[in-house]
């Protein structure tokens, strides 16, 4: 899978894989990676859109509706074990940092790779059944989305609890 990958300076740390918002890999992710290798993490920020990137909501809305989810989410889980298998990469355990779409990604993916062992998102949920995850969460969220209800973060907390995985949420008041 194309991408934009970050090294440390050192050549070696653990994996984070950054998922992108349905904006495509923009600069803002690349700069996120930069700043992930900065703190001795190897990230990769996978290209889903293959070099397109969503300026509008339009441009947003038209790519994400030509992935084919199946077929993204399988090569995610591939990346994961490429990731893991990778010269300077230290540990096993692949972390996850994931962007609206991005965050529903990184929390399906959680449950079928036993390698994730942490998960941050931001505005984003997914309702599956988290038992077989062996993964950390920490979520945030606006206190007003207009693309995630109140009702779907309260079904994940509880998606969560019901797993037992271990969790924290933040929610930002004025947001």
């Amino acid at each position: 899978m194309s991408g934009y990958y970050a090294i440390p300076k050192s050549g070696q740390g653990p994996a984070i894989m950054v998922l992108p918002a349905w904006w495509g890999l923009n600069a803002f992710f690349r700069g996120l990676c930069d700043r992930l290798a900065g703190e001795g993490f190897v990230a990769f920020a996978p290209d889903l859109y293959q070099g397109r990137v969503a300026v509008t909501l339009e441009e947003a809305k038209a790519l994400r509706s030509k992935l084919n989810q199946q077929v993204v989410f399988a090569e995610l889980l591939a990346e994961i074990n490429e990731l893991q298998r990778m010269e300077g990469v230290t540990d096993q355990r692949v972390g996850l940092i994931g962007f609206s779409m991005g965050a529903r990604f990184a929390l399906e993916l959680s449950v079928q790779s036993p390698a994730v062992a942490a998960v941050v998102t931001f505005y984003g949920a997914s309702i599956v059944d988290y038992v077989p995850s062996k993964a950390a969460y920490l979520c945030h969220f606006a206190e007003t989305d207009p693309w995630l209800a109140a009702s779907g973060v309260k079904r994940l907390e509880k998606a969560l609890r019901s797993a037992g995985r271990p969790f924290e949420f933040h929610t930002y008041p004025g947001t």
